[in-house]
């Protein structure tokens, strides 16, 4: 790390030089405040930043008599667009939303992270409503550190790629049908989905009929496991290595006719066989992924937009939503949208790993590379499904389960791009999760920051 700044720091090295007092928040956010000016140019993914007011907010955590109980003390953050800050609009990627009305109060993800010390730089860009897993919209794409000329995921990609260029130490994002870890393996992070009711959801409609959680994006496992602490309200713990576990292993894919490419197949056997070093086992376990959950996981994602639409101007809406609105309203009409369906997959998906005796199942994050950066907005719906589901088919069946998920990093591409596996576990098992990861960071360190 460059010692005459805190940029590329670790939220968990910020937080303990602020605390020690090694440092203080305004030093450390001035220097990030400067970063992004220089940096985000480029990317694009902040939709706004909160110069004067961060340091303002910088200032206050200085002011702090006691910061030894600050877990994220003076640790600039980054919250997605549809995330309410107080004193901004929540804008949900669209320009149908951005006349919306001011937040009069921070979601309460954002309360806690304020509360834990953490101070908001910025709001992310994401694409229109959280709808897809690429980053754009009319004022053109966000674009990947890594690779200015691709996507950085989405649909929290702004969070994504600021992390990854080292414009702040962690993002909060949410996650749908992927949306942060879709993101988290185009940019090289650590990006946990918790499961269903660990961390405080509260978008009303807006949550895609309870597909959708919050999570954080990170550099380090130890980041990634202390923003998961803050969100869900719990006290930062020390991972510890796991006994040994059994681990299933799987390349099929929840879409019919999509399949790994090489270098995401190659990743996940890197995957297993550092597990294995590790002291576990690990065993082939292909999930069923029955037509009936595939049709549910679109009727819900269609009958999202359409719920979410309610109150703003359709005409001011991408053309590729406003298809997605038709198709929701159609399966609300026709009662696609099945609550009892998606219990009896989790129910299974639940069963899956007891049935099969193991512990936690790993996948491939995506099955290509990242898309190319381009205004996806401004084409048909059909490219776009084509597009999104050849690239990044594996994250949505467990959100309908409602079960925690994790994407790390296992190395780079043929043409340098990260790559990624994913890791599932049952219900309450997001720690595990975060252990195995370290477990990976330790055994196969990643490069933390694309060089922008």
């Amino acid at each position: 790390m460059d010692t005459t700044t805190w940029v590329g720091a670790t939220a968990k090295q910020i937080a303990r030089a602020v605390r020690r007092g090694d440092t203080n928040a305004t030093q450390v956010v001035a220097d990030h405040l400067e970063q992004i000016a220089i940096s985000d140019p480029a990317l694009g993914a902040f939709r706004v930043i909160r110069g004067g007011e961060a340091i303002t907010e910088a200032e206050k955590v200085d002011d702090q008599e006691d910061l030894a109980n600050l877990p994220l003390a003076g640790v600039p953050v980054a919250v997605k667009e549809n995330t309410p800050v107080a004193g901004l609009p929540t804008w949900h990627g669209s320009a149908a939303a951005r006349t919306a009305e001011v937040a009069e109060e921070d979601h309460e993800v954002v309360r806690r992270l304020r509360g834990a010390g953490a101070v908001v730089v910025g709001v992310t860009r994401m694409p229109e409503m959280g709808l897809w897993a690429v980053t754009d919209d009319e004022t053109g794409p966000v674009r990947n550190p890594w690779d200015l000329q691709r996507t950085p995921g989405g649909s929290s990609g702004g969070s994504a790629a600021a992390v990854a260029a080292g414009l702040v130490p962690l993002a909060q994002g949410n996650d749908g049908l992927g949306s942060i870890r879709i993101p988290a393996a185009c940019c090289g992070l650590v990006g946990l989905k918790p499961g269903k009711g660990v961390v405080p959801v509260d978008f009303g409609d807006k949550d895609w009929f309870g597909l959708v959680e919050n999570g954080m994006l990170a550099t380090t496992v130890a980041d990634a496991a202390l923003g998961f602490s803050v969100l869900a309200g719990q006290a930062p713990v020390k991972l510890v290595e796991p006994a040994k576990l059994r681990i299933g292993v799987s390349l099929r894919s929840p879409v019919a006719g999509v399949k790994p490419d090489e270098p995401n197949a190659t990743a996940v056997a890197t995957a297993s066989k550092l597990l294995v070093d590790v002291g576990h086992d690990t065993v082939g376990a292909d999930p069923s992924y029955p037509v009936g959950v595939q049709l549910g996981v679109l009727a819900t994602w269609f009958a999202g937009a359409y719920v979410n639409s309610e109150g703003l101007r359709l005409d001011r809406l991408q053309p590729r939503t406003r298809q997605h609105i038709r198709l929701g309203k159609a399966a609300m009409k026709a009662g696609l949208v099945r609550e009892k369906q998606r219990a009896v997959w989790r129910d299974r998906s639940i069963q899956f790993f007891a049935d099969r005796s193991i512990d936690l199942l790993l996948t491939p994050a995506l099955a290509s590379a990242p898309p190319l950066a381009e205004q996806y907005s401004g084409i048909g719906w059909r490219r776009n499904m084509s597009v999104n589901a050849a690239y990044a088919p594996y994250g949505a069946p467990w959100n309908y389960a409602g079960l925690p998920a994790i994407v790390v990093p296992v190395g780079f591409r043929p043409d340098g791009l990260p790559l990624a596996v994913q890791l599932v576990g049952p219900p309450g098992s997001e720690l595990l999760l975060l252990s195995v990861a370290g477990q990976f960071e330790v055994a196969n360190p990643w490069q933390r920051h694309a060089l922008v």
